[in-house]
């Protein structure tokens, strides 16, 4: 969940907390693989769909070094022999494909395969990506955009969290270019920008959640990602604000209630503190094991009071 989040500052403490309630829903560790050479949506080859994300220096990112076709000939060299030959029957069924319809049944098949079988993490997104591309659905390629954004932390190599990055931004903008007032991809895009480490100017991604927020101060994914900014930026005020908001509007995200009983506790307000952590005890009520070490938290903090 990493440095990488962020282009400007380090990874701040809070994200270990965020890390350990993240890994509560996650289905598999993110794995260093990818799929094959060969998928290609209308009009271009699996290598053209790498590259094309990762824009150029003019567009003022920072490019990846990551590839996509290495990472997913190093994924099928750890497979057994019969989880190839599986791979080989449904990587030629892309470029056997007659028509979109076909190319896509074939896409969804190697997210399958990656996902159920192997459980690796980047072949199974970027196949999700490329079907999502080649829908060109609005709810398909925001789904594929938050993939990559909500894996970003666990990533330690940092060209490819640069490379996920730079996928999440083109999916996302797809997305909006379908539909301009979609929320969730404005905030996605813009959070791409500020934990993505794909632009020496975050503040472009803070603007653009800022914006969501103006026209809805309610909406919870955006007040929760610009809070995350400044607790990364070290502005905890700020954070504690936005995380009050969150925890008024969505008093079950666990996320913003565990984060606002840390910020509280490093600012020696035991009080509060402790009234966060309790908060946390029942929404952790079926993980018993941290449900236990929020029970010694509170304990602890009870004796310095």
């Amino acid at each position: 969940m990493q440095s990488k989040f962020y282009l400007i500052v380090k990874k701040p403490q809070y994200l270990t907390i965020l890390i350990a309630v993240a890994a509560l829903c996650l289905l598999w560790i993110v794995g260093k693989t990818r799929p094959d050479p060969k998928s290609a949506h209308e009009g271009h080859s699996h290598e053209e769909g790498h590259d094309r994300p990762a824009v150029s220096s003019s567009d003022g990112l920072l490019i990846s070094s990551f590839s996509i076709d290495s990472a997913l000939q190093a994924a099928k060299g750890k497979l057994s022999q019969q989880n190839v030959s599986r791979l080989d029957q449904l990587e030629a069924s892309v470029d056997k494909a007659g028509d979109n319809g076909q190319k896509l049944h074939a896409y969804h098949q190697l997210s399958g395969f990656w996902k159920d079988s192997v459980k690796a993490f980047v072949p199974y997104a970027w196949y999700i990506a490329e079907e999502a591309r080649l829908e060109n659905s609005e709810k398909n390629l925001n789904f594929a955009g938050h993939l990559f954004l909500n894996n970003l932390q666990h990533v330690e190599n940092t060209e490819m969290s640069r490379w996920m990055a730079l996928q999440a931004k083109d999916l996302f903008e797809r997305s909006l270019k379908l539909n301009p007032g979609n929320d969730s991809a404005k905030v996605g895009l813009g959070a791409t920008y500020m934990f993505g480490g794909i632009s020496n100017a975050p503040m472009e991604g803070i603007a653009k959640i800022r914006d969501v927020v103006t026209k809805d101060s309610t909406n919870v994914y955006a007040q929760m990602t610009l809070a995350m900014g400044s607790l990364m930026s070290g502005q905890t005020d700020k954070a504690k604000e936005r995380l009050e908001t969150v925890t008024r509007l969505d008093p079950g995200n666990l996320q913003a209630v565990l984060l606002l009983a840390d910020v509280y506790e490093k600012q020696d307000n035991k009080q509060e503190a402790l009234k966060f952590y309790q908060k946390a005890l029942p929404l952790v009520s079926n993980h018993a094991e941290m449900k236990a070490e929020l029970e010694k938290r509170i304990i602890a903090l009870k004796k310095q009071n």
